[in-house]
């Protein structure tokens, strides 16, 4: 059975305001995890308490700061920044920390901007090795949500994973983003499930919750499961109207968010 994750920026925001309430919400809704973004405009030592009362896994992070990752210049201030990340991962028992790519570099060659990219995950290794956290690179969409974003293509991203081979780099695949691109999730991933560290869902139009617009996602994830993938799917969707409600309209879907 897949393991899902309540992304508590977005998931119970109609709720509360406050993110400490919303894993509350989530423990309370039968969640057994939740993720969010940013760790530095969250209160630390709140977040590890309530982790901590409720029993609830912290799936994931972001991996901060936000950096060109196809820029080589760019690369010491994002790993600088990624011990104090992994660090907070540590802290709060996350095993993932999601980056990007940053966006597509004008005057500067593809194919060196793929280069730059490959290296900035190696030596991202480097840093996570040994601490269980793994950290994964996320294809986004150009055509909807982030245009002018580098790293849209799903296969690119794995073909960065081959390159790189290291157990703590992998790719947070987002179905949304990749079936707003044109891919087909089965033939874009292949045999290459093993290098897929988090999964995201959402519905197209709107990115709302699974049953609001056109996309088939229980194939696809009953399709990663079958490859084997054991780790958590993030419900990084907007509810049109309450959680609970968008949560009633995902299982009708035949996605059975919650044990």
């Amino acid at each position: 059975m897949m393991r899902y994750s309540a992304c508590i920026e977005m998931l119970f925001v109609p709720e509360t305001p406050d993110p400490v309430e919303r894993v509350r919400l989530a423990k309370a809704a039968g969640f057994e995890a939740v993720e969010f973004w940013l760790w530095s405009n969250k209160d630390l030592d709140a977040v590890e308490r309530v982790l901590g009362e409720t029993g609830v896994k912290l799936a994931g992070i972001v991996a901060e700061p936000f950096a060109e990752l196809t820029r080589e210049g760019d690369h010491d201030r994002f790993l600088a920044g990624l011990e104090k990340s992994r660090d907070v991962a540590l802290r709060l028992g996350a095993g993932v920390l999601i980056c990007q790519s940053g966006p597509l570099l004008a005057g500067i060659e593809r194919a060196k901007q793929h280069e730059g990219l490959t290296i900035a995950m190696q030596r991202s290794a480097e840093v996570l090795k040994g601490s269980g956290v793994r950290l994964g690179l996320e294809p986004l969409n150009e055509r909807v949500d982030h245009p002018g974003y580098y790293l849209t293509s799903t296969v690119e991203a794995l073909d960065i994973m081959d390159a790189v081979d290291r157990p703590e780099i992998g790719i947070t695949y987002d179905l949304y983003h990749s079936m707003v691109m044109g891919e087909v999730p089965e033939e874009v991933v292949g045999d290459r499930a093993r290098h897929i560290v988090h999964v995201h869902v959402a519905d197209h139009p709107g990115r709302n919750q699974p049953g609001s617009g056109g996309l088939d996602l229980k194939r696809p994830l009953k399709w990663l499961q079958g490859q084997g993938y054991d780790g958590f799917v993030g419900l990084e969707f907007r509810p049109t109207a309450g959680t609970d409600e968008a949560l009633t309209q995902m299982r009708a879907t035949g996605i059975n968010v919650l044990r």
